[in-house]
């Protein structure tokens, strides 16, 4: 399974590219992604089986619309083009393609008029997720209409005699209802891969990655925070070098509550793994003083951050290498990782902050799964379920859910806050299907009444969210009751809060952290 045939996306622009990778692996199929202009030589290297050229936010005429090689088109496997990839592909096979009068954007019901190819078993209507401001008008030599919309003649078209296929819509997203099966009628039928990728593959390939970069002698400092990400990562790096892994826990002041003994307890004492604890509370703290701003929140933490394992690091005589637990999500939030035109949402501190002048090579083992793959990683390198199943917490930790002045007495009170919500709905057992549940502090006041005196203190919302994978998340209203008590107990007994909130906001438009 060293280089298993699999699909290799083209990253044309979208925010949604990662996911259609993720969608071919959860077909048990290996995937890959790779900017336009390396499109070719990464699919040089890899046992390739097929290919798919994402959607984008360009036109085909437009002067700065990504360069797709057209040799892409001719390496003798199928190719399947979404949105701007069906268009794309229709365009350098000499078809037409032109501006729509009418932009066809969200849920719309589809017409299917040959149920074979990738409609395979698919007939009659579905719904699909269509955003698109371009249309196909006349299709090149070969290629038929497999179905329509009323306002898209040409939303699925193909060439079956060529495996070329395209759909004007998003078959990766939750929204079009038999997505996961067009997909995987080009997986499974026309590219007619075996489906033959999973867990145990995956650790295998990293394992070998790692061992392949950090050599025979190399070291690698980690920073563990104790969250899945990072948790696997280190189990990952642990399995592939041993005892030159040295796993490093700063406490910067921005933790939940009982987090550093928990990681003392799994990792120090369990899992018999080099675990150095660094209170670094006081230089985080100073270092945030005054700052409200959160891209300077986030770049501060990501700096102090790097400065701490610098520091550890000479402690060991050849830790030339940095890991991290990063995840896809936080890589497509902060840059342009592949070289399309996707947007920069915000900057991950363990990303966005990291200095040009890095002396330490990163060690990502991770760096290209979602959280869900994470997690089944961890379960197969036989991590409990109290370590897999954590929620996420994000790497500047409570630094982006106190809005405002990081000050150690408002911290203290968001912690004991956020301990609460996390306590209440997990002893309720409500935890179970939820993505993510914490408070937020806000620095707004409030006027209140308590024990018939006058109060104005701090508000605090709670976020509570359901997702698959955080790029996309909807918001979760618990049972009244459970409701109540968590604000009764959080106003009653955290002193700096006399308000509750309830954040009702979707990703998108707004994001799972406020920061």
């Amino acid at each position: 399974m060293s280089n298993p045939k699999g699909i290799l996306v083209v990253d044309l622009g979208a925010q949604y590219a990662q996911l259609i990778a993720r969608r071919v692996r959860e077909s048990h199929v290996w995937s890959e992604i790779a900017a336009p202009d390396r499109a070719l030589e990464v699919a040089a290297g890899m046992n390739l089986g097929g290919v798919i050229l994402s959607g984008g936010p360009s036109s085909v005429y437009d002067d700065n619309a990504p360069v797709i090689p057209p040799g892409i088109l001719e390496l003798g496997v199928p190719v399947l083009g979404i949105c701007y990839g069906c268009q794309w592909m229709v365009h350098a096979l000499d078809g037409e393609v032109v501006a729509a009068t009418k932009r066809e954007y969200g849920r719309t019901s589809l017409e299917v008029a040959r149920a074979d190819g990738i409609l395979e078993g698919i007939d009659g209507r579905t719904v699909v997720w269509m955003s698109h401001g371009d249309k196909v008008t006349r299709l090149p030599e070969g290629f038929g209409v497999y179905a329509s919309s009323e306002d898209c003649e040409y939303a699925v078209v193909g060439d079956p005699s060529r495996g070329f296929y395209g759909v004007q819509f998003h078959p990766e997203v939750t929204h079009t209802l038999r997505g996961r099966e067009i997909l995987e009628n080009f997986i499974w039928r026309a590219c007619e891969l075996a489906g033959d990728w999973s867990a145990d593959a995956i650790v295998d390939r990293q394992i070998e990655d790692i061992q392949k970069l950090v050599g025979e002698t190399g070291e690698v400092v980690l920073g563990l925070s104790g969250g899945v990400d990072s948790s696997v990562a280190a189990v990952l790096v642990h399995r592939a070098i041993g005892d030159r892994l040295h796993c490093i826990f700063v406490d910067n002041g921005l933790l939940r509550k009982g987090e550093r003994e928990t990681v003392e307890k799994i990792f120090g004492q369990h899992f018999k793994m080099d675990l150095t604890v660094v209170d670094a509370a006081d230089q985080f703290l100073d270092k945030l003083q005054g700052i409200t701003d959160p891209e300077r929140k986030r770049k501060i933490i990501g700096h102090e951050f790097v400065e701490v394992f610098r520091r550890e690091a000479t402690r060991f005589d050849n830790a030339t290498f940095l890991g991290q637990g990063t995840l896809y999500p936080d890589v497509i939030e902060s840059v342009n990782v592949h070289g399309g035109n996707t947007a920069v949402i915000k900057s991950h501190h363990n990303v966005g902050g990291l200095p040009d002048d890095l002396e330490m090579e990163l060690v990502e083992p991770l760096r290209e799964l979602f959280k869900d793959e994470v997690r089944e990683i961890g379960r197969h390198l036989g991590l409990a379920d109290e370590v897999v199943d954590r929620q996420p917490f994000p790497g500047p930790g409570l630094a982006v859910r106190c809005l405002g002045e990081l000050l150690p007495e408002r911290l203290a009170v968001l912690r004991e806050a956020d301990h609460i919500v996390t306590t209440e709905i997990e002893a309720a057992g409500a935890h179970r299907g939820l993505w993510q549940y914490f408070a937020v502090l806000l620095p707004v006041r409030s006027v209140g009444v308590m024990g018939d005196a006058r109060t104005y203190e701090e508000a605090c919302a709670i976020r509570l969210v359901q997702s698959e994978d955080a790029m996309t998340a909807d918001w979760v209203q618990l049972p009244h009751e459970l409701l109540a008590r968590i604000s009764n107990r959080i106003i009653n007994e955290v002193r700096g809060i006399n308000r509750v909130v309830l954040d009702i906001s979707s990703k998108p438009p707004a994001t799972i952290e406020w920061e």
